[in-house]
């Protein structure tokens, strides 16, 4: 008995051991084996699914967002736009208020100046005659406040020029 010509009972043995482990095999191991296949690569090619899914909806959600921004966009320069021309209009205004006003400012102080005007010639020509009576008395030696006040002379003065 040699290699060549096997022992018929260690054979049947060997040939019994060989089929009742791949009977186990068979039965037991290689189905709970295909089962986790399975499961495998459903979960691959179901989240590859859901990750086709999520990018779809992560688009979606970016054109929405980008569409969202324009409006926003728009509607700043709309606000700006609003914005820049109340601000011109209230210049305006306030420019045409202070305009007006000025000229009130300058309607009153001329009519003050000219009253004031009147008021300080009025003065002055009292003064004046007063002090040209004054020094013509001293140069005469003798007041002269009453030949002034009954002719009159200050006034035809102020009068001739």
């Amino acid at each position: 008995m040699g290699p060549l010509e096997p022992d018929p009972a260690q054979l049947l043995v060997g040939l019994l051991c060989f089929f009742l482990i791949f009977g186990i095999l068979g039965r037991i191991v290689l189905p709970g084996l295909e089962r986790t296949l399975a499961a495998r690569r459903d979960a691959i090619e179901g989240g590859a699914e859901r990750a086709e899914e999520a990018q779809a909806e992560a688009l979606r959600t970016l054109a929405a967002y980008r569409q969202e921004l324009a409006a926003a966009h728009h509607e700043a320069a709309r606000i700006r736009q609003a914005a820049a021309e109340e601000g011109a209009a209230l210049v305006a205004a306030a420019r045409e208020e202070g305009q007006r006003e000025r000229e009130e400012l300058v309607r009153t102080a001329r009519a003050r100046f000219a009253a004031d005007q009147v008021l300080a010639a009025a003065v002055l020509r009292e003064n004046v005659g007063a002090l040209a009576t004054d020094l013509a008395g001293r140069i005469v030696g003798e007041p002269l406040d009453s030949f002034t006040a009954g002719r009159g002379s200050v006034e035809r003065f102020f009068a001739e020029r």
